[in-house]
């Protein structure tokens, strides 16, 4: 589910071309094997709908809103970041801050980054897009982005390098947002005893009994480098990653954020590729990290 101002933009998109929504630099494409919307405030892909062909090998015909991602109908203005698609938390998650003072999951998400390569597969069955920031997010650390997207399957990579001199604490998450028909008739199958820090609870330290379903605000940090299926009883989706070994789940509940209106509260849930206080890595000068999730549906891998 996204904006209908942004559906209209990827409808009318034959191939792939650069324009504006909300304010915002976006890509826009819409191609034989699906289509993709990217804000390049955030490196921030907020659209992803693949175009598989059926048994008979026909085309379905593309209806933007049956998209993978969320987009609130209402986002913030320019400096605001989106909520929705997958933002990236860098060079850390929520509040954690060295000082204490920086912005809610970091700069990342509402800096402007820069197109460096648009990379078409030689079969034209998919695209692969390099990002990098426009200025310097960090003293020390330097982010990229990858974007790998085809008829089947969606990745986004968030690799950081340290090029400065002494190590550096780093916590981060790709933040997904995924449309769902209802929450509250989701269940994320893969964290079953699992353990998490309780966000809602002071961080409370709890282990998960059998699968997980919905049934109001969560707020969870699960300590899991497991595969997970989302299943909101219409679609199942397998979500996979790299460099994580924390799994965070959250949804409002009713308590839904001041750019998200009440009649579609329960038409998201994001599960997080993340590495939070439970896994935080220690970036020493010259190393390297990757951050990255891959969603398919995961009837292609029953």
């Amino acid at each position: 589910m996204i904006p209908d101002t942004l559906a209209d933009l990827i409808a009318a998109t034959d191939g792939q071309r650069e324009t504006t929504w909300e304010g915002r630099r976006v890509l826009l494409i819409n191609a034989d094997w699906g289509q993709l919307a990217l804000s390049l405030q955030g490196a921030q892909v907020l659209h992803f709908l693949p175009f598989p062909p059926d048994a008979a090998g026909d085309r379905p015909v593309p209806d933007p809103q049956d998209g993978w991602l969320w987009v609130t109908p209402t986002p913030q203005a320019l400096p605001g970041a989106i909520r929705g698609g997958i933002p990236l938390c860098w060079p850390w998650f929520a509040d954690e801050s060295p000082d204490g003072k920086g912005p809610m999951h970091g700069p990342a998400r509402t800096a402007e980054w820069r197109l460096d390569a648009v990379d078409e597969d030689i079969s034209g069955s998919g695209v692969e897009i390099h990002l990098s920031p426009q200025e310097r997010l960090h003293d020390e650390l330097t982010p990229n982005v990858v974007v790998h997207a085809n008829a089947h399957k969606l990745s986004v990579e968030l690799f950081t390098r340290h090029t400065g001199t002494t190590p550096v604490k780093l916590t981060g998450a790709l933040h997904t947002y995924f449309a769902v028909a209802d929450t509250h008739r989701c269940r994320v199958e893969g964290l079953a005893g699992a353990r998490y820090l309780d966000k809602l609870e002071r961080f409370a330290e709890k282990q998960q009994q059998g699968e997980l379903g919905i049934r109001g605000a969560l707020d969870r940090i699960y300590q899991s480098n497991r595969p997970v299926v989302l299943d909101d009883g219409q679609r199942r989706l397998l979500i996979t990653k790299q460099g994580s070994d924390s799994t965070v789940v959250w949804h409002p509940g009713e308590g839904l954020p001041g750019d998200t209106p009440a009649e579609v509260g329960q038409r998201f849930l994001c599960v997080e590729a993340a590495c939070t206080r439970v896994d935080p890595v220690w970036l020493v000068p010259d190393g390297q990290h990757l951050l990255a999730t891959t969603i398919v549906k995961a009837s292609d891998h029953d």
